[in-house]
């Protein structure tokens, strides 16, 4: 799922990457080109976060060029076409480019922050390099941006069954969500990381989903009004991921890289933790039971058939899944081991 860039943009950058501690730079620097995603060009704070990046990247013997972009795919195709040696873009448009690591992303897979931290640890460790690794190119950092939520105008539609015949707002180059939002029933709604506010605003659609740091700089505020609120249900982890052309790039450069954007997380998960709290909590919807249970039904569901169809890496559903069954052993799929 893909949504609220602006927003999610502003708390990814400010992971950080401390390069007072940084080693003397090596003599002789390999110099690439680092494409940079950002709304707002040059003048935004993921192409700041990004100029921290580089450099570190000269303790690892590369001098990175920034060149900012403001259109994500205009980012990812210069990058296919090899334009860029490296990029940083959403997780949803790094899904052409590595299957497994975009799954990381799995609709209903990651319902924990301690899942997600957990993860992103394991992925930087250099036995879990191979993985991060496909065909010509490499994801060398994994930058987590908090749990997705369901944003309602009618609070009242907090169900599985009730979601049926509702206008939801969908980021349009999105498989997973535009599947998931058909198999509930409900009518898509078109939609873009720079218009999905909007819409959801103005009511144009009855739902949207997002995290918790599109709240405030999107004003969805607006959107749930008096009747509206928030399914305190993580549909799914947001994340940012910078890829490479790894023919272009020591293999040591992406362990390095990965263990450094890995380092970063606690401080990303205060400022997700800081953002989900200052939510007023009247308008949290928390589900029973018992719809807690269709909805993790519903997201498998998914999930499989987009494994099954080959849109989700198989072998990251099931680290997914042991993940969560380490984290709460009881569940179904952990005793009758699903998925």
């Amino acid at each position: 799922m893909r949504l609220a860039v602006l927003a999610a943009i502003g708390l990814v950058a400010q992971l950080g990457f401390t390069s007072a501690q940084a080693a003397t730079a090596p003599a002789a620097l390999e110099k690439r080109t680092f494409c940079v995603f950002d709304p707002l060009g040059a003048n935004g704070s993921l192409f700041g976060t990004a100029k921290d990046y580089a450099t570190k990247a000269l303790e690892w013997g590369y001098d990175l060029k920034l060149r900012p972009y403001t259109d994500e795919k205009i980012a990812t195709d210069d990058f296919k076409a090899g334009q860029c040696d490296a990029v940083l873009v959403t997780g949803a448009r790094a899904r052409p480019f590595n299957k497994f690591a975009s799954t990381v992303e799995a609709i209903g897979a990651i319902p924990s922050e301690t899942v997600m931290r957990n993860l992103v640890n394991m992925l930087a460790t250099p036995k879990a390099a191979k993985y991060m690794s496909e065909g010509r190119y490499e994801v060398v950092g994994i930058m987590p941006a908090g749990p997705i939520y369901l944003f309602l105008r009618d609070r009242t539609v907090d169900s599985v069954e009730e979601l049926s015949g509702k206008r939801i707002a969908t980021i349009d180059y999105d498989e997973p969500s535009k599947r998931l939002v058909r198999h509930v029933g409900a009518s898509i709604v078109p939609a873009n990381s720079a218009n999905f506010s909007g819409k959801f605003n103005n009511g144009s659609v009855d739902v949207a989903y997002a995290p918790a740091v599109a709240y405030k700089p999107l004003e969805l505020y607006k959107g749930i009004g008096d009747k509206g609120g928030i399914v305190r249900f993580n549909l799914a982890y947001l994340d940012f991921q910078i890829l490479v052309h790894k023919d272009r790039f020591t293999p040591e450069f992406g362990i390095q890289s990965r263990k450094t954007v890995a380092e970063a997380y606690d401080k990303v998960a205060e400022f997700v933790n800081r953002d989900t709290q200052a939510i007023p909590e009247k308008y949290w919807v928390d589900l029973n039971p018992a719809d807690v249970d269709k909805y993790n039904l519903m997201l498998r569901d998914v999930r499989i058939a987009l494994r099954d169809e080959g849109v989700y890496h198989p072998t990251m559903l099931k680290i997914l899944r042991k993940l969560r069954c380490r984290e709460t052993p009881a569940n179904a799929e952990c005793v009758e081991k699903l998925e």
